[in-house]
């Protein structure tokens, strides 16, 4: 919403800055005031909508989607109909009423032609330039931003990293003498040091595999069944290749942490988690379902959104155009829907 608000005051200021740079500047060197008011009347919102269709919609729908070249012949088309409604309207209404001589030449002559282009496109390039530096600026506040947050999280995990290394090497010495009395507690084992072994050193990184990421929630679920019982049952569904994707490491967890803390968790009947996972050569959508009881509905309706607001963060900072994520609650379950863009 900040955003939207922001871009329609750039805009308003912008375009209305430059209706009285078009108008008062011509009438300050005559007398014909009405005719430039008119011509800025009609130039403004042709280079608007042009700009618009530009930045706002061939932009972001083709060029940054590598649809490079549906994005210029699309430039093109535009370029054609709005120079030449720029030119009819100022053959057939504006030069009979005002400027009679330049009716001479007919409708589709060169150096006019060339001259609408060139006195509009002159406007839409300064509009880009405006927006680029918008653009840039945000990208360099975020990165700020993401450093400091960076800093501090690596200064936390510093200050946190002892007890979890002496842990984690402890469970290994647990697991080779268990594994000798009890194999299916050696594995127990086994699995929460990898756990542990993941977010101690995968963490850090800014990417990790895809599969790698599933085997720490494989391991995490795992481990919470021991704890609930049979009672859950969970399901994971991987319909494409996911060789080689890369996303950020603990993205998912929080996610999954949900639907045991507002599902699992005040479950006293049995109860189900869903994990579907899809990819394509520009997107990665990732469906979490859980079952929630009635009873308990209107608790997880508060307090979901809190604990996914890291993962809001993070995909904010790290995918700032190139994520969708969309909640779905239904009477028995809560469903969450995150698509990631493949396209950096």
């Amino acid at each position: 919403m900040k955003e939207r608000i922001s871009t329609i005051k750039f805009n308003l200021i912008f375009w209305t800055l430059y209706f009285l740079f078009e108008w008062l500047t011509m009438v300050a060197s005559n007398d014909f005031s009405f005719i430039y008011f008119l011509r800025a009347c009609v130039n403004i919102p042709i280079a608007f909508v042009v700009s618009y269709l530009i930045f706002y919609v061939l932009f972001e729908k083709l060029y940054l989607t590598n649809r490079k070249t549906a994005f210029w012949i699309c430039q093109i088309i535009v370029a054609i109909v709005f120079v030449f409604l720029k030119r009819s309207i100022n053959y057939y209404y504006i030069y009979p009423l005002y400027f009679p001589n330049a009716t001479e030449y007919p409708l589709i002559y060169l150096s006019k032609i060339i001259f609408e282009f060139i006195s509009l496109y002159l406007i839409v390039s300064f509009y880009g330039m405006f927006i680029f530096i918008r653009i840039w600026y945000r990208q360099q506040q975020a990165l700020n931003e993401l450093k400091k947050e960076k800093i501090a999280a690596e200064l936390e995990l510093l200050k946190s990293q002892v007890q979890p290394h002496f842990i984690f090497n402890m469970l290994n010495n647990i697991y080779s003498s268990a594994f000798k009395k009890s194999p299916e507690t050696a594995q127990q084992i086994l699995k929460l040091s990898n756990l542990i072994e993941y977010s101690l050193y995968d963490s850090k990184k800014e990417e990790v595999l895809l599969e790698e990421e599933l085997k720490y929630i494989r391991n995490y679920v795992d481990l919470q069944k021991i704890r609930v019982g049979n009672k859950l049952d969970v399901s994971m569904n991987i319909f494409d290749d996911i060789n080689g994707i890369l996303i950020p490491p603990l993205l998912l967890l929080p996610i999954i942490e949900n639907c045991f803390k507002h599902g699992v968790n005040q479950s006293i009947n049995p109860s189900w988690i869903r994990i579907d996972i899809s990819a394509t050569d520009r997107e990665i959508t990732f469906k979490i379902e859980n079952s929630i009881e009635k009873e308990t509905q209107n608790t997880v309706s508060q307090n979901s959104g809190l604990g996914l607001t890291n993962v809001r963060r993070r995909l904010e900072l790290m995918y700032p155009k190139g994520h969708d994520i969309k909640i779905f609650e239904e009477e028995n379950s809560f469903l969450l829907v995150l698509k990631l863009s493949r396209i950096k």
